[in-house]
C-alpha cells in the first residue's frame, strides 16, 4: 500500500526539494506547504501555502521535510518533535511510487565526485541513468521514468536521518569521519544516520563500504544487516 496516496500531507521547506515534492504529489494527495519565511513566497503564485497558526489546526497524515531543515532550530521545532513519527523525506515518496534500481552513495567525503563518475560510466554503457539527490537534482523532479531507469543518488546524512521507508538495491558508504556534529549533536547519531542506508536494505541487496575505516567497521560489528556487505 502506498502510504502517501490520497493522504493529507504537510510539505515543510520550499526549496528545490519541497517544491519538487509539491509538484509530484499535487494530483496524488491533499498537500499543504509551509516555510519559515513564508512571506518570501506569497507573490510567486504557489498554491496551498498555509500559515503556522492554521497548520496547527489540521491533522496531517505525513510531513515531508526538506533535508536542510534542522528540527532543533526551525520555527516548527516543537510541533515536529511532537509529530516525529509522521516525518518522511522525498526519498520515501519516490520509493513509494517507484521500485527502480538505485545506487545510493553516502559518506563524509567524495560523494559528489563518486556519483558523477558512476553516472558517466552508466551513460557510457547506454543505460538510462539519472543523477539525483544532494548533488542538486531533487529525485521527485525527474520525468519520463521507465522500468529500466537507474538512479544514482547522492544521499546526505540529513536526508537519511529523515527517511523511514526508502530502500536502495545498491548502497555505498565511502568513508566516515566526524562531520555535521552541530546538527546531529553526537558522532554516534551521525554514523547511525549514514548506516540507515544499510539497515533498510533487503536480502539480496549489496552494500559497498570502505575496508579499513574505523567508524564503519565499528558499526558493522554492532549490527546485522540483511544485504550483503562488500568491503572495498
Amino acid at each position: 500500500m502506498n502510504i502517501f496516496l490520497n493522504k493529507k500531507i504537510l510539505i515543510y521547506g520550499l526549496g528545490k526539494t519541497g517544491l519538487s515534492a509539491s509538484e509530484f504529489l499535487k494530483n496524488k494527495a491533499e498537500i499543504f506547504l509551509h516555510d519559515d519565511h513564508l512571506s518570501k513566497f506569497k507573490n510567486l503564485g504557489i498554491k496551498n501555502m498555509i500559515s503556522y497558526k492554521n497548520l496547527l489546526k489540521l491533522n496531517f497524515d505525513q510531513i515531508i521535510l526538506s533535508p536542510g531543515i534542522d528540527i532543533n532550530k526551525c520555527k516548527l521545532s516543537r510541533y515536529l518533535k511532537k509529530n516525529h513519527y509522521k516525518i518522511y523525506s522525498d526519498l520515501d515518496v519516490f520509493y513509494s511510487f517507484y521500485k527502480n534500481d538505485c545506487i545510493t552513495i553516502t559518506g563524509t567525503n567524495g560523494k559528489s565526485t563518486t556519483c558523477q563518475l558512476m553516472y558517466e560510466v552508466l551513460l557510457n554503457q547506454k543505460f538510462d541513468a539519472r543523477l539525483v539527490g544532494n548533488i542538486g537534482n531533487p529525485i521527485l523532479s525527474q520525468r519520463n521514468i521507465k522500468k529500466k531507469t537507474i538512479f544514482v543518488i547522492e544521499a546526505s546524512s540529513y536526508q537519511l536521518e529523515y527517511s523511514k521507508v526508502f530502500k536502495s538495491k545498491y548502497a555505498v558508504i565511502l568513508n566516515l569521519s566526524p562531520d555535521h556534529i552541530e546538527r546531529h549533536k553526537t558522532l554516534k547519531k551521525y554514523v547511525k544516520a549514514k548506516f540507515k542506508l544499510l539497515k533498510n536494505q533487503l536480502k539480496g541487496n549489496l552494500a559497498f563500504v570502505k575496508k579499513n575505516d574505523l567508524l564503519i567497521n565499528k558499526e558493522l560489528k554492532l549490527n546485522k544487516f540483511a544485504g550483503k556487505i562488500i568491503k572495498v
